[in-house]
C-alpha cells in the first residue's frame, strides 16, 4: 500500500498496490504492520457499508463525540464518491479545514479519518457502494453531527443535478468554531 499524507494532520490517502496477471488483480486494504508504521491506529471494530441509488447522495458530515470517537478507513467498492474529512480538533493547526478525495470502485483509493474528524461523501455515481472500517462500535448517544454547507468550513462540494439526504443530515446545525482559552498571565 502506498500512503500519502494529505494537508490535514492525521488524515492520509491510501493506495492499493495491485498484483496483476491474467485473472486479474489482488491488493491489500488492511495491514496492521503497514498501518502501525504509518503511527496509524490499528484498532478495527466494526465494518459497514452504505449502498446509494441515486447520484448526488450526500451523507455527513458525522462524528461520534468521545469517548467513543471513532477512526475510519473509506473505500468505495461500487460507483464513484467525492469524500470529505473536517478538521474538529481545536488544537489542530488544521481546525476546521477539509480535505476530499475521489474514491471509486475503479482506482481503488481510500481515505484514512482519525479520531475527532467529521466525514461524510457525495455520490458520483448511481448504485454506489462504501465501505467503511471503523475502530470503534456504533454508540448512538455519541453520534453527532454538523451540517454539509457550513460557510466555517466552505467546503466544494461537486455540483448535483438533485441532491439527496436524510431528515437528520439535512437539519443538523453549523458548527461553532471554539479555541481552547490561552492562558492569561497576571
Amino acid at each position: 500500500m502506498k500512503f500519502h499524507s494529505t494537508q490535514l494532520s492525521g488524515v492520509w490517502f491510501i493506495e492499493p498496490e495491485s498484483l496483476v496477471d491474467e485473472r486479474g488483480f489482488f491488493a491489500r486494504t488492511w495491514c496492521l504492520n503497514e498501518f502501525a508504521r504509518h503511527g496509524l491506529s490499528t484498532d478495527l471494530a466494526q465494518c459497514s457499508v452504505s449502498f446509494n441509488v441515486h447520484a448526488g447522495t450526500l451523507r455527513g458530515l458525522h462524528f461520534q463525540r468521545p469517548p467513543h470517537a471513532e477512526t475510519k478507513v473509506v473505500r468505495c467498492t461500487r460507483g464513484a464518491i467525492w469524500d470529505v474529512a473536517v478538521d474538529l480538533r481545536p488544537d489542530s493547526v488544521t481546525y476546521c479545514q477539509w480535505y476530499a478525495a475521489e474514491l471509486s470502485a475503479d482506482n481503488h483509493r481510500m481515505l484514512y479519518i482519525p479520531e475527532g474528524f467529521a466525514h461524510g461523501f457525495q455520490t458520483l455515481s448511481a448504485d454506489s457502494e462504501v465501505l467503511y472500517q471503523i475502530s470503534t462500535p456504533y454508540h448512538g448517544p455519541s453520534a453527532a453531527g454538523v451540517r454539509w454547507d457550513d460557510a466555517a468550513f466552505g467546503i466544494q462540494w461537486p455540483q448535483a443535478a438533485k441532491r439527496v439526504m436524510s431528515p437528520r443530515d439535512a437539519a443538523f446545525e453549523n458548527y461553532v468554531p471554539h479555541r481552547p482559552q490561552a492562558d492569561v498571565l497576571p
